[in-house]
């Protein structure tokens, strides 16, 4: 029994987009045994290339069901299936996300016919579902929909079907797909790790901490750790059965974050910004040993940004200025700004110059009182040199926006 199935998302960033609309055809291997198309409401935007791609409007999923209402529904018409779809991690994805929103996780065996197209059918010119069903004269209705791409797969799976005459290779993929091999077990770590900085924790079957460290990008990581030959890894490749993480946010979140953790990422912070003869400039910190740079940066590409955004500002372009707003020097504000994940807003505690608590809080929710902000916040004493320097950098771009401290 198969779950033929296609789904449109919203467009939003990766692990935060929602469904819009879903398509599922159950298929015995002879004939359709039950269907589920429907719109979705996914309490969120829908980016403008979406409405132009899929022609699925806001306006038509207003009144359309939210996911809680179709979840029940979904689970009965994949039960017992092989989920197919012509790329079938997104779909999947989409769905475990959908369902881990509800605290559910949805799990089932997979099939992915860009694959099994590509041994079966070795001659095409191209895979993607709409060229690929063209050349093979499969109907191809309301593209970029659901139902239309769903029933489209569909065609191409029956076709594949009678082409696989002994159902060797589907067996073979379905094998390879959902076998307990380091491949599978590797995919199975990583698929839900999203793209963004945060703090990364290895653990063995017992759920001990084996490993754990900040990184830039969590799911490039983990496929970089788990792909490595180096004998370091070996031992941590091997004992992994589950990997938890937390989400740092921007750089300078991250690193109040790992610090009060007791975390420490060294950066190669080799460029320095300088100022000699009424100029701004950026050079490496080794050929200017003299004196100290005013920030420090990763590359010479993000000193040249600094340097040009200096010289937009001409308030700035006296260097005692420039050191005096970096110094913080009496201020005492709260800082606002984007927070680790979408819907949540992060803020800063400056008090006579200096940086004391951050904290989280969500979106909609009011932090207008001393009382509020105590009871959220997140101490801060430890100032490394990395922690200063992102926070004059933070400073600098204007990253937050600035109220005055409530009392």
């Amino acid at each position: 029994m198969y779950a033929v199935i296609d789904i449109e998302s919203n467009g939003a960033g990766f692990r935060q987009e929602s469904i819009i609309e879903i398509a599922v055809f159950r298929y015995d291997g002879h004939e359709i045994v039950d269907q589920f198309i429907s719109l979705v409401n996914p309490e969120s935007e829908i980016t403008p290339y979406v409405q132009k791609l899929t022609n699925i409007s806001p306006k038509m999923v207003r009144t359309a069901p939210k996911f809680p209402e179709i979840a029940r529904r979904i689970i009965e018409i994949t039960r017992n299936t092989i989920l197919v779809g012509h790329n079938i991690e997104f779909d999947y994805r989409m769905l475990r996300q959908e369902f881990k929103r509800l605290g559910y996780e949805f799990k089932i065996n997979t099939l992915d016919t860009i694959p099994l197209a590509k041994k079966l059918i070795p001659e095409a010119e191209s895979y993607s579902l709409g060229k690929l069903v063209k050349s093979l004269g499969i109907p191809l209705v309301d593209q970029h929909r659901a139902a239309g791409d769903a029933r489209a797969t569909l065609e191409l799976f029956k076709l594949l079907l009678i082409k696989d005459k002994d159902s060797e290779i589907i067996q073979q993929h379905h094998e390879e797909s959902n076998g307990k091999t380091y491949l599978n077990k590797v995919r199975n770590l990583t698929q839900d790790l999203p793209a963004a900085r945060g703090i990364i924790y290895l653990q063995n079957k017992d759920g001990k901490i084996i490993y754990y460290d900040f990184v830039d990008d969590l799911s490039k990581f983990a496929k970089h750790l788990f792909s490595s030959k180096l004998k370091r890894w070996k031992q941590i490749q091997e004992e992994t059965e589950q990997i938890q993480y937390e989400l740092t946010g921007s750089n300078l979140l991250a690193k109040l974050m790992i610090s009060t953790k007791g975390l420490r990422k060294k950066e190669n912070l080799q460029y320095g910004l300088f100022h000699r003869g009424e100029k701004y400039f950026v050079e490496k910190t080794v050929n200017i040993k003299t004196e100290e740079p005013l920030l420090r940066f990763r590359s010479f590409t993000e000193g040249l940004k600094a340097v040009n955004f200096l010289q937009s500002r001409p308030e700035l372009q006296d260097v005692e200025k420039l050191k005096d707003l970096l110094t913080m020097r009496d201020r005492s504000e709260l800082w606002s700004s984007e927070g680790r994940t979408l819907g949540e807003k992060s803020f800063l505690i400056i008090e006579n110059g200096q940086l004391n608590a951050f904290g989280f809080y969500e979106f909609h929710t009011q932090i207008n009182t001393r009382k509020k902000i105590d009871a959220i916040k997140i101490p801060f004493t430890r100032f490394s040199d990395d922690v200063k320097n992102e926070l004059k950098l933070s400073l600098l771009r204007g990253d937050f926006t600035v109220y005055p401290l409530p009392k």
